[in-house]
């Protein structure tokens, strides 16, 4: 290969950065960020997880999700609260305001993903169960 451009790091890491800046400007309006949202969103689904377990899920080291979880505590979207059965665990609970946003921010997110979706047409499914795929091989 001549040009890093044909790189296929290279080129996942422009398109990371191309729907991560779209996803970003999505967002923003509402003070969250990509993996604030994120956060919320598995939140939304099973409310009191520990960092520990958020930070499993969503594939990120404990220091990062701490610092999530602190800014999102910061916004008032999120409270900790200690497990009932070991106080040394925090449960991460969502707060009335973060649950007034999930519809716009899915919907804003619904857009950013028809919007990927209309680019690549007929790929679209390929795409996505090629990235699933990789996103795997850690795995393996």
């Amino acid at each position: 290969m001549d040009n890093i451009e044909e790189s296929i790091a290279f080129l996942f890491a422009k398109a990371e950065q191309q729907i991560n800046r779209r996803a970003r400007e999505k967002l923003s309006r509402y003070g969250v960020t990509p993996i604030q949202y994120a956060v919320l969103k598995v939140l939304w689904r099973e409310d009191g997880p520990s960092g520990t377990a958020l930070a499993t899920r969503l594939a990120v080291d404990n220091a990062t999700m701490t610092g999530v979880i602190d800014r999102l505590e910061a916004g008032g979207y999120v409270i900790r609260k200690p497990d009932k059965s070991d106080r040394r665990i925090q449960r991460i609970h969502v707060t009335p305001k973060a649950r007034s946003l999930r519809r716009p921010l899915d919907a804003e997110m619904e857009k950013l993903n028809r919007e990927v979706a209309t680019e690549l047409g007929r790929r679209m499914p390929v795409l996505r169960s090629s990235l699933k795929d990789l996103a795997r091989l850690d795995k393996t």
